[in-house]
């Protein structure tokens, strides 16, 4: 056997092998896309139930031992999560407030995540125009359950107003 048909059948041969590896490595690409995307839902969702007071729905958003950290308190558990929130907000959103959801950065780590956003507070002015009346941070870490995203933790943190300086000694 001359050794040009030797490489033909070693490529040929190999072949398969590198087409497997490319595929596996376009499913872990395309996972992680699906994953991004459906992480970014679930960012979008939390806004979207918050701003309806759809609280019922808004605590499904998180694990079974998900917890919520923010300006309110800590609570954790959707059933504690839900209730906690009806107590904080209560009634319609009849004053048109909403909030802006923005600048994501998400890292997917198998069947974990971790997530940072903004978060913009609208209401209406005095001149019944758009008003920005808070703004802050979101930190989050995600978990996959039962093949679903779900917040474990989420930490809501107020950047504007800025909270005042304490007295100096």
């Amino acid at each position: 056997m001359r050794a040009s048909s030797i490489f033909i059948l070693i490529g040929a041969l190999l072949l398969p092998l590198a087409a497997q590896q490319n595929d596996k490595a376009l499913a872990v690409r395309v996972q992680r896309l699906e994953d991004i995307q459906e992480i970014q839902g679930v960012l979008l969702d939390y806004g979207r139930y918050l701003d309806a007071r759809d609280f019922a729905a808004y605590s499904r958003l998180f694990a079974k031992d998900g917890e919520w950290v923010g300006g309110f308190g800590t609570v954790q558990g959707p059933a504690a999560i839900q209730v906690f929130m009806e107590k904080q907000i209560t009634g319609p959103n009849r004053g048109n407030t909403f909030h802006i959801l923005s600048n994501f950065k998400i890292d997917v780590h198998g069947d974990a995540a971790t997530a940072w956003s903004r978060w913009t507070f609208v209401t209406p002015g005095a001149d019944k125009k758009p008003a920005i009346a808070q703004a802050g941070r979101y930190d989050d870490t995600f978990v996959r359950e039962n093949g679903h995203w779900k917040f474990k933790r989420r930490v809501a943190s107020n950047d504007i107003p800025v909270p005042d300086a304490a007295p100096s000694k």
